[in-house]
């Protein structure tokens, strides 16, 4: 298959070729990608650590003092054209933090080491890299995604391109970015390196509970060709007692059944803990896994793995601690009874043991339990509304709206003056383009998806009230006007 150009006709390249898209994933399916690469004995090892990466920054409307007119720019652009504001002077040092696992792994390797990482980048901040000229960042990545010397120790995790929450993102949106995040990885880094990508990383680890939504979630990652997703411990259950999982350094399955009695399933990798980005910057993970010891799995004893994930940037102890910390458990840990190994190298090994994807035990996301006890799967969506309805009657801390690394986060109360205009502009979305099945692969398309998936950055959310919801709101205006002027 011939290179995607990473921009077409000024606009990141997010859509046009779904089915080249799915034929490298389909090929990457079929190959066994990590295992012989990585020198780990996995039938000695006592346990092992897996770390991920999340790196993100949203696009803003602020190049330019009128919020009307303002180009649309990476926020980490606004912060080093702005370092007197808050903790903009950390901008230069945020870009070191999104380019210095480039200059780590090939100083490891060269080293002999056997050093992992899993990144998560999204479509917004590799977008904005390149917008604002930093190439050097890019092309570090690339040096650790690309070069055959280096790429077995670095997995790629996909996510939403504009670091959408799936709770409160209309379904066929959320695929739109699970797919547009694909096309663009492919654009920059190629299609060998899109083959490689299995594993999904949901922005803020927010989990759907609503089970029509959950369902759809997990749907859609299997349509779109990925193999496991990472879960945070404290939005999932298991399905016989409701308990959070009583052995969450086991792989599990993600099991997630409608109201009208589909099912869908993913193999899921269980983060544990919380959000505290200070576990990973201090390698804790690591440390944890070596107080722990081979575990019984379908009759086979096999090495738990301890999974964790955090910012790559925020934090001073990341900023400042994790370099050393990375390079010290690295250089201790290569060749030893408790290595660092990233999760499709985990799981290749223990399917290669002869364990099935069916052995694996099942998780349900939170809250589950309560509705299928008081319904059953079949019974249609307007049984399933009464009985959540019934339930927020009797349980003030049940809801559906989703857990995420936090638990205690509404994605959807307290927004309506941002949630309004997304989903007016999602409607529309709908209306003008998918309905009529405009081609992806023209630039009103893509640029129109282009703005609506800009709009639905969680930052809009998260921040809270004032100038991020203002700017919510005006990325929503821009992709309503794009809509009704170029679908008409």
């Amino acid at each position: 298959m011939n290179q995607l150009p990473e921009y077409v006709e000024g606009v990141p390249n997010v859509s046009g070729n779904e089915a080249a898209v799915e034929q490298a994933l389909a090929i990457g399916a079929g190959k066994a990608l990590f295992k012989d690469r990585g020198g780990v004995d996995f039938g000695t090892i006592r346990a092992a650590t897996a770390i991920a990466l999340h790196q993100h920054q949203p696009l803003i409307p602020a190049g330019g003092d009128d919020l009307g007119t303002a180009a649309i720019i990476s926020n980490l652009q606004y912060m080093m054209e702005h370092p007197d504001i808050g903790d903009n002077h950390n901008a230069e040092t945020f870009a070191w933090c999104y380019k210095r696992m480039g200059e780590f792994i090939p100083q490891l390797v060269g080293e002999g080491k056997s050093p992992r990482v899993m990144l998560e980048y999204s479509g917004t901040l590799l977008h904005g890299l390149r917008h604002m000229g930093r190439d050097d960042v890019v092309d570090a990545l690339k040096t650790i995604t690309c070069n055959s010397d280096y790429a077995w120790t670095t997995e790629w995790l996909g996510m939403p391109w504009g670091h959408a929450v799936a709770p409160s993102t209309p379904v066929q949106d959320y695929r739109l970015h699970v797919r547009a995040w694909q096309h663009h990885f492919a654009a920059i880094f190629g299609w060998e390196a899109l083959e490689r990508v299995r594993g999904f990383s949901p922005s803020e680890m927010a989990l759907p509970n609503h089970p029509d939504v959950a369902y759809e979630f997990v749907k859609t990652l299997k349509d779109c060709g990925y193999q496991w997703v990472l879960v945070q411990e404290h939005t999932v259950e298991q399905p016989e007692n409701g308990w959070h999982p009583q052995r969450p350094h086991l792989p599990h399955r993600l099991v997630c059944t409608n109201s009208r009695g589909e099912t869908a399933s993913i193999i899921a990798i269980v983060k544990t803990q919380g959000s505290d980005t200070k576990l990973v910057a201090q390698m804790q993970p690591w440390y944890e896994a070596q107080g722990l010891n081979r575990l019984e799995l379908a009759g086979k004893s096999v090495p738990p793995l301890v999974t964790q994930i955090a910012d790559g940037e925020n934090g001073g102890v990341m900023m400042n601690e994790f370099p050393d910390k990375f390079l010290e458990a690295v250089r201790q840990s290569s060749g030893s009874e408790v290595p660092l190994m990233n999760a499709s190298e985990y799981l290749e090994h223990l399917f290669a043991m002869g364990v099935k994807e069916s052995d694996l035990p099942e998780l349900q996301p939170l809250f589950h339990h309560q509705i299928w006890d008081r319904m059953t799967p079949g019974d249609g969506p307007e049984r399933l509304k009464k009985v959540i309805e019934a339930l927020k009657q009797s349980d003030h801390s049940f809801h559906m709206e989703g857990g995420s690394w936090t638990n205690d986060l509404s994605w959807v109360r307290g927004y309506d003056n941002v949630l309004g205009p997304m989903e007016a502009v999602s409607a529309l979305f709908n209306e003008k383009v998918l309905v009529p099945g405009v081609s992806t692969g023209e630039h009103r398309y893509r640029n129109a998806l282009f703005h609506l998936m800009s709009s639905q950055t969680s930052c809009y959310r998260y921040w809270g009230q004032g100038l991020w919801t203002d700017y919510g709101r005006e990325l929503c205006r821009r992709a309503t006007e794009i809509l009704t002027k170029d679908f008409k």
